[in-house]
């Protein structure tokens, strides 16, 4: 079979031919009066099949010529490519987009005509920046599509690996009462101590917050200052004079990198009926439970991001993989305009 290559696409003229290629494998758009018209991701796939042969007014265009020829004109055709030669590979209909994502898959074993697209796709070098809210407004318009936001991170040496991202809207069990008791802590560097082992025992029972140390109750800042802002207890120094919620967090910001964001993400799951710890061990800022920490394992690592965070796949990728590891689903708390909204990426194959 012959397709002419004019400009950014390549033509098959012949009526048959062109309905043969559509019809094993939905490739191209099929002309008025018949033919077939091919992109060029579309058509360099073709041709490094052998099943077409492209040519041009000079004569044959090999497979590395058309390949070099669509690099020329298409901004990250390589990436591109590589990824729709993969899905493609896979058994799945894929056809190249022009708006905000790269291409759109259909379900395996499914044509155009008898399926809807199963995900929308974006091809990227693991070399790219990622703003986090070009993140959000992605996954926003695939939901609002009822599609599956896919991913495709093609690394230096050409090998794929695949996230699908998603919005989530966690909630747990655990929503904190008041008590009778305001129990004070008492702020040593930068944790909160409190020395009463009844007022201990009445924050660890209205939420489990802190961890005991000996008959005391340690808090972190972070901990403290949604307890101060909720009224829930009283905070003073080591002099006894008493430290107000501004003053706290103050403190929590002159000591902690980007405590502000991380206290806006933590008053946010502990709303949602969440049990928050530190995520240190996970690399994460936070390990998040449904429920009692005594009797689940978490079932989150969230970590805080804001508008202007600009993240690198290798990054996400180390972060995916570890929490795949340890079996917890990992979330970006992305502090927007007074509102925490959250991203799940995960680890996918097609």
């Amino acid at each position: 079979m012959t397709g002419r290559l004019v400009g950014d696409f390549v033509v098959i003229d012949d009526p048959k031919e062109g309905n043969q290629i559509y019809n094993k494998g939905n490739y191209g758009y099929p002309r008025s009066g018949g033919g077939l018209d091919l992109d060029l991701t579309e058509a360099t796939y073709l041709s490094e099949c052998r099943r077409i042969e492209v040519v041009d007014e000079n004569g044959p265009v090999s497979f590395h010529d058309l390949f070099i020829h669509a690099a020329r004109l298409i901004n990250g055709f390589d990436i591109r490519y590589m990824v729709y030669q993969d899905l493609r590979s896979r058994g799945f209909v894929v056809k190249i987009e022009t708006g905000d994502y790269d291409m759109s898959v259909f379900p395996r074993g499914k044509t155009m005509s008898n399926s809807r697209p199963q995900y929308y796709v974006r091809a990227i070098s693991e070399r790219n920046a990622v703003d986090v809210s070009e993140f959000v407004k992605e996954a926003y318009d695939a939901e609002r599509h009822k599609k599956n936001l896919l991913y495709g991170i093609v690394d230096e040496e050409g090998d794929l690996t695949y996230y699908t991202l998603s919005m989530k809207d966690p909630y747990g069990e655990v929503f904190s009462e008041r008590t009778d008791r305001k129990p004070v802590g008492v702020l040593v560097s930068d944790r909160v101590f409190v020395m009463d082992p009844e007022d201990a025992e009445s924050i660890m029972r209205s939420g489990f917050f802190g961890k005991r140390v000996g008959d005391m109750l340690q808090l972190s800042l972070i901990e403290s200052s949604y307890l101060l802002v909720k009224g829930r207890m009283s905070v003073v120094d080591n002099e006894r004079s008493e430290i107000d919620y501004d003053r706290l967090t103050e403190i929590g910001e002159s000591m902690q990198d980007e405590f502000e964001l991380r206290d806006e993400v933590f008053s946010d799951l502990r709303d949602r009926g969440l049990v928050v710890k530190a995520g240190f061990k996970y690399g994460t800022h936070f390990r998040v439970y449904n429920g009692s920490p005594d009797d689940s394992h978490a079932k989150y690592l969230v970590h805080a991001v804001s508008d202007k965070d600009i993240r690198m796949w290798p990054e996400i990728s180390r972060t995916v993989r570890l929490s795949g590891g340890v079996k917890k689903d990992i979330l970006f708390g992305r502090v927007h305009k007074g509102r925490v909204q959250y991203l799940e990426f995960k680890w996918y194959r097609p």
